[in-house]
């Protein structure tokens, strides 16, 4: 390799949804630097099984069911 011209790779912690914490090699950040993720594996539904449920954020999903409410939504 060449030097000079590849990032720095070093230890970072990663904090889940839950709080659980894990220890990764990245170059994002520096060393001992904490990235917290918003959505992660446990907690979407496309990396559950769907298991996670639909937050109603604001009403909206009452709103649309409501709008619908005769065509089988």
């Amino acid at each position: 390799m060449k030097k000079g011209i590849h990032p720095e790779y070093h230890v970072i912690d990663v904090k889940m949804t839950d709080g659980t914490i894990y220890q990764t090699r990245t170059t994002w950040g520096k060393e001992g630097d904490t990235l917290s993720l918003d959505v992660d594996p446990t907690v979407h539904p496309a990396w559950n099984g769907g298991t996670s449920r639909l937050m109603d954020t604001g009403g909206r999903v009452s709103k649309f069911k409501k709008k619908y409410e005769g065509l089988g939504f």
